[in-house]
């Protein structure tokens, strides 16, 4: 099951997910071994497959780079859970084909280790642990395509 990685601040931004001495390379899974690394230099030790991570408001403020979901991906994160995000790492996610979920009500009802389970159809997440059920607003359909296509660039040669 899932478990939450949850860092209770605001204005996590993109120099904390992936240093900028790590900008070096594309790849997703050399930025994974970084990931978080300036917040959490524990997280790639303890995130798992399909875990998720919950944050404050603005998360991804900072510099425009893509390299900030990449490495979230690459440590195959399966999604990001803030009271908001910076609009720029939004965009990112979506263009990248990775779900995001905005809640104003999960960092309050998700605890550090808690099992999470999400259910993107429903736009509900459920704290496995505790019980409760935490619904979100789902992202817009046009960029339900764009992630479900495999981000920006497979959408539009899709489309085409």
């Amino acid at each position: 099951m899932p478990k939450a990685h949850v860092y209770k601040r605001d204005h996590i931004n993109t120099d904390e997910i992936i240093p900028a001495r790590y900008l070096t390379t594309d790849d997703e899974q050399e930025l994974a071994k970084h990931c978080m690394e300036d917040l959490d230099s524990e997280f790639v030790k303890k995130v798992s497959r399909n875990d998720v991570i919950v944050a404050g408001e603005d998360f991804g403020c900072g510099s425009s780079r893509e390299h900030a979901v990449w490495a979230i991906r690459g440590a195959k994160v399966q999604t990001v859970i803030a009271k908001t995000f910076a609009r720029i790492f939004y965009r990112n996610a979506i263009n990248c084909g990775f779900y995001i979920i905005e809640s104003k009500d999960a960092l309050e009802k998700i605890n550090d280790g808690d099992e999470i389970e999400i259910d993107i159809e429903k736009a509900l997440i459920k704290n496995k642990t505790t019980g409760v059920d935490i619904a979100f607003e789902p992202l817009p359909t046009f960029a339900l395509e764009i992630i479900n296509d495999g981000g920006l660039l497979n959408h539009i040669t899709k489309k085409l």
